[in-house]
């Protein structure tokens, strides 16, 4: 018999099995059981959760031969053809194959006959974003009034696409990403019962790399099998994946424990060798400094290596080091090259460094600036120079006192989090304007208080805040937001875009400036050049 791949082997019989959506469970448990049947069911949520599995189950409850119930027997031909997906009242659609409005009507036209074997017809139709505007209205009222023998199970990744007027028409079931430590304790359970030997740093990488998708985690612990022959550590994980691993990061904090610009750049070199994906490797490093923040905070005892790590920094350089390690991970998607990006985050980390009394550490003698030169400073230098500046003001380089330090790190941060919600964000005219021109200054539970730079107070009015509430529902839920005016204390997204724009066309002109063929036209006719225009994105 042919290998089955383990996302279809193990894939969910029953509720019982299904993993990480207890909450869907819970609502069609009970609305089995107390016959209360909706006419058409709408799954949502991202690749490999289990939408089609739900939907699958769903129709066995509704056809087992047992009757209609939230625990279907398993054992009657209905149960056995719905599992080996033959059971000819189950009709499966890709909706992104059968676009059409033909298609769609030749489907509909079919909807009035009555079941061959079943109790009910079920249309099981995925990615149903995918169909047509012609064939969505062609759907409406049989979606609406379907005939009594008929049940419709829509399953879509991007709910956002699928008319309101569908939505309405459907109960709606939102199925969320599965948490990481139940995928992994999931996957510990399926390799014990395939006989196959693990350890656990293994299952820890492959359900992080998941990414919340269970169908992802079996596919990769799959791929990981046959790499370890037969095997699942940590290291061939990690070396499938590009991942590192707990030590390659206690190495990378002994490096900036050292000291040392060497230690450093051996780390990141060593990294380079294995393929190490330097954006994970750079989140990782985030994810440690954060447990590393919080067990300081709460004086708990953490992971034994990275906790001693830990124990001798100081609260304020593991929240320099944060910070100074989020912007890095920002410049990952517009640096050179990743090693680089990665590397001079590390060195950045060190030049800035704290000292035991939390006073900044000026950077050698052979850096470019000292630290405590002025950040307004605008000399004519290097391109490059000029962004690596640009990049040490939004990072929050602390002036030499711990609390200030703090202060701006948090800041920052919070101005981070604010720029990334504005990119989301689907607005425009004043309140995109109002938008870019502030950062976030408090997080509540119900409530972000924004401030809006001063010298753009003429942009608030009444209406702003209401419109900016409505768009952020959409990625945060329902809160307040209350907008000042006032003096900033990092950096907008305004004003962040426009750096980057001054930046790129000063080293746009200075490309320009010293082009060979610009330069023997100027040098031959006697000339000059007015203005250079950068043009890019």
């Amino acid at each position: 018999m042919s290998y089955q791949v383990l996302a279809r082997k193990l894939r969910p019989a029953d509720f019982d099995s299904l993993v990480g959506q207890d909450h869907i469970v819970r609502a069609l448990r009970h609305g089995l059981d107390a016959g209360r049947l909706h006419h058409a069911y709408l799954f949502t949520g991202t690749r490999g959760v289990g939408k089609t599995t739900v939907a699958r189950i769903l129709a066995k409850c509704l056809n087992c031969e047992a009757g209609v119930s939230s625990t279907p027997c398993g054992q009657c031909s209905v149960c056995a053809e719905v599992q080996e997906n033959r059971f000819v009242d189950l009709i499966e659609v890709d909706a992104a194959s059968r676009t059409r409005v033909d298609d769609t009507r030749e489907l509909l036209e079919n909807a009035q006959y009555l079941p061959a074997r079943g109790r009910y017809k079920i249309y099981l139709i995925d990615e149903v974003h995918m169909l047509s505007t012609s064939s969505f209205n062609a759907l409406l009222k049989t979606l609406e009034e379907p005939p009594d023998h008929v049940k419709f199970l829509l399953a879509t990744t991007d709910p956002k696409k699928v008319p309101i007027t569908v939505l309405s028409r459907c109960l709606q079931f939102q199925l969320k990403n599965i948490s990481k430590q139940r995928i992994a304790a999931y996957l510990a359970e399926a390799m014990a019962a395939e006989g196959v030997e693990f350890e656990q740093e293994a299952l820890d990488l492959i359900a992080k790399s998941a990414q919340g998708s269970m169908r992802d985690a079996l596919s990769v612990t799959d791929q990981a099998i046959a790499f370890g022959q037969g095997k699942l550590t940590g290291r061939d994980v990690a070396d499938l994946l590009g991942a590192v691993g707990r030590n390659e990061i206690a190495a990378v904090l002994e490096a900036l424990g050292s000291g040392g610009a060497q230690a450093v750049v051996d780390v990141s070199t060593e990294l380079a060798e294995r393929g190490a994906d330097f954006e994970a490797t750079l989140a990782d490093l985030l994810q440690a400094l954060h447990d590393i923040a919080v067990a300081k905070a709460l004086g708990e005892v953490g992971d034994s290596a990275l906790h001693d790590l830990g124990a001798r920094m100081t609260a304020e350089a593991v929240q320099l080091y944060y910070q100074i390690g989020l912007m890095g991970y920002r410049d990952l998607r517009v640096g050179p090259d990743p090693k680089t990006v990665f590397e001079m985050t590390l060195l950045r980390m060190l030049a800035f460094a704290p000292d035991a009394a939390g006073a900044a550490v000026p950077p050698s003698a052979g850096a470019n600036a000292p630290a405590s030169a002025p950040a307004a400073t605008e000399s004519p230098r290097p391109a490059a120079a000029s962004a690596g500046a640009g990049r040490q003001r939004s990072a929050g380089v602390p002036p030499p006192s711990a609390a200030p330090a703090k202060r701006n790190a948090q800041s920052e941060t919070l101005a981070a989090e604010w720029r990334g919600l504005v990119s989301r964000m689907d607005l425009s005219g004043p309140a995109k304007a109002v938008a870019e021109r502030c950062i976030l200054v408090e997080e509540k539970r119900d409530m972000l208080r924004l401030r809006l730079d001063q010298t753009h107070a003429a942009l608030l009015t009444d209406e702003q805040g209401p419109a900016i509430e409505q768009a952020l529902a959409p990625l945060r839920g329902p809160l307040k937001v209350v907008i000042e005016t006032g003096q900033l204390n990092a950096e907008s997204a305004a004003e962040l875009r426009e750096r980057t724009q001054a930046e790129r066309q000063t080293a746009a002109r200075r490309r320009f400036e010293q082009n060979e063929v610009v330069r023997s036209l100027v040098e031959g006719f006697d000339g000059h050049i007015i203005d250079a225009q950068y043009r890019g994105t």
